[in-house]
Order: C-alpha cells, then structure tokens, then sequence
C-alpha cells in the first residue's frame, strides 16, 4: 500500500512538472533596430575627452566656418579642438607623419595618395564651393566675363600682367598649378610672385600690387569689403573645389586620438553641422559660403 501511495505521487509530479513545461513560452529574442542613416557613419566609440589635432586648409579658418563649427564640437563632445591651418599639402604632410588625428581638407588627387599609401583610415565627402580669378577693376589683361578658366590664365601670361600665386602647395596652389602645367607654361619672371602664405594674405597682397589671383570664393567673400579686386572669371566646372574629412590611420600611427578623429568625422557629415554648413555666409553675404555634400557621391558632386 506505501508502495502504491509513492507511485501515485511520483506520477502526479510528473504530471504537474510537464504541464508546467508546456506552458512556458521561451523568452523572446530583441533584435538591435536597424538605424537609417542618409551619411555612411563612421563606427563611433567613447570618447574620453582629451585633445583633437586637426590639421586643415586656411580657408575654413578664413572664412569664419570653423570659428562656429568647432564651439558646437566641442560643447557635443568634451573634446578640446587644436586647429593648425595650413595648406591641404602641410596639412596632408601632417597627416602622413602622424602629426594630426583628423585632415580637413581639399586637394583630392594628393587625398587619394594619402589613401593609397595607408595614412589616412576615413575619407568622407563634406562640402563644396569653388574657386574664382580676382583682380583688379581695370582688368589689364582684359579676363572679365571669359568662361574658360584656362583660356584666362593664358591670357595673364601673354599679357604679362601681375599675378601672385600663394606658392604653398595648397590644395588652392595645385589646382592653380594644373592650369599652368595644362598650358605648357612655367610661370616665371617679374609679374609672377609668390607669397608662400595662405588665401587671405595672398588677396592683400594682389590688392596692394593691382594683380591678379586665385582664390576659393568663400575667403575672397569675407574679405572682400578690404580688397580692392573684383570678382572676374567664375563658373567654369573646373574651377569646383570639393572637401573631404580624413581621419589618420592608427594602424600607422597608433598614439593618434582616434576615437576623437572619428567623432569630428562624423560630426562633419551629420545633418544638423551640414545644415549650418549650407546656410553659413547667407546673412552676411547674401548666399551660402560652402555647398554641404554629405550622402552624395563623388560624381554627383563633380569629380
């Protein structure tokens, strides 16, 4: 009989131990939302604070476009900004030699060496705007109006009128320089001068000397009111000046603050920065300084 009363019990535990087990339902399993995002993100990590070293081309310092994009940086991030501006070639130099975290910068043939040669690990499309031939209102060599920029330095140099050259291997010096090799002309001689300096002191100097230069449009507008030199030669779709962030590769140089480089990246194509990007200069100058270009290609841009 006590047998039988623990067979009973075993198998109403039983029972009850299955039914329990049937009426669970496994736990669910949450996958992670899928995000859409216009602008391919670099994958970000936390960030510590410290300092940033970026290194980039002096017309975003001239323009006055850093001067609000890097407070917001900073207040997003805790990230302190050292800013060296300096030609696309110094600042690429910079790059290579592990001198700077993250590149601003606009000299896209000398940017895809950088790629190339592994010093850069990023290259993300941020804005444009272009490029334009300045010079005086007298207009000796007779430019205005030309739709062909290479048609118009060909023009300075037979007239042998002023020109002076920033002579820094910017990103502006290049594109300059690729005119004059495209023309088979080694600029040389007394109306031809360098300054080695950046865009804003190069448009004092060709105002002061009634001569001609080359300059991106939005260092030229906020300098404009001090420059005796008018806008001369504009449009010309080889006159387009693109800009990209970089950030260094710390797989090359590993004591680069990385994590910071990738949130400045980032920061630069994310939509609230494009926006002020896009409506940077209307105010003051009656249209935008720069073009935003994040989430287009290169081809939609123009290159």
């Amino acid at each position: 009989m006590r047998k039988l009363s623990w067979l009973l019990m075993g198998s109403l535990l039983a029972a009850l131990l299955v039914g329990c087990t049937a009426g669970a339902q496994p736990a669910p399993v949450v996958e992670p939302l899928a995000v859409a995002n216009e602008v391919p993100a670099v994958p970000a990590a936390p960030l510590a604070g410290g300092e940033l070293i970026l290194a980039t081309t002096t017309s975003t310092r001239d323009s006055g476009l850093l001067d609000v994009l890097l407070p917001m940086f900073e207040e997003q991030t805790g990230v302190t900004v050292k800013m060296v501006a300096v030609g696309s070639g110094a600042a690429l130099q910079m790059g290579e030699e592990g001198n700077a975290d993250v590149l601003l910068v606009h000299a896209p043939k000398s940017e895809l060496a950088l790629m190339e040669k592994g010093f850069g690990k990023e290259r993300l499309l941020v804005m444009h705007n272009d490029f334009i031939l300045v010079g005086p209102s007298s207009d000796p060599a007779g430019i205005r109006g030309m739709t062909s920029a290479t048609d118009a330095f060909q023009q300075i140099a037979l007239a042998q009128s002023t020109f002076v050259s920033r002579g820094d291997d910017s990103g502006t010096n290049k594109s300059e320089l690729a005119f004059w090799k495209k023309l088979e002309i080694t600029p040389e001689g007394a109306w031809y001068e360098s300054t080695g300096s950046g865009m804003g002191d190069t448009l004092r100097v060709a105002s002061e000397k009634i001569g001609y230069t080359y300059t991106d449009r939005a260092t030229y507008l906020a300098l404009k009111d001090t420059l005796q030199l008018e806008v001369l030669v504009e449009g010309d779709p080889s006159l387009l000046n693109v800009y990209h962030v970089i950030t260094v590769n710390p797989d090359t140089w590993p004591k680069v603050n990385y994590n910071a480089a990738v949130a400045f990246a980032n920061f630069m194509v994310a939509p609230e920065t494009q926006a002020v990007i896009g409506s940077f200069g209307v105010e003051t100058y009656g249209q935008p300084l720069f073009i935003p270009d994040a989430g287009k290609t290169e081809a939609e841009v123009g290159l």
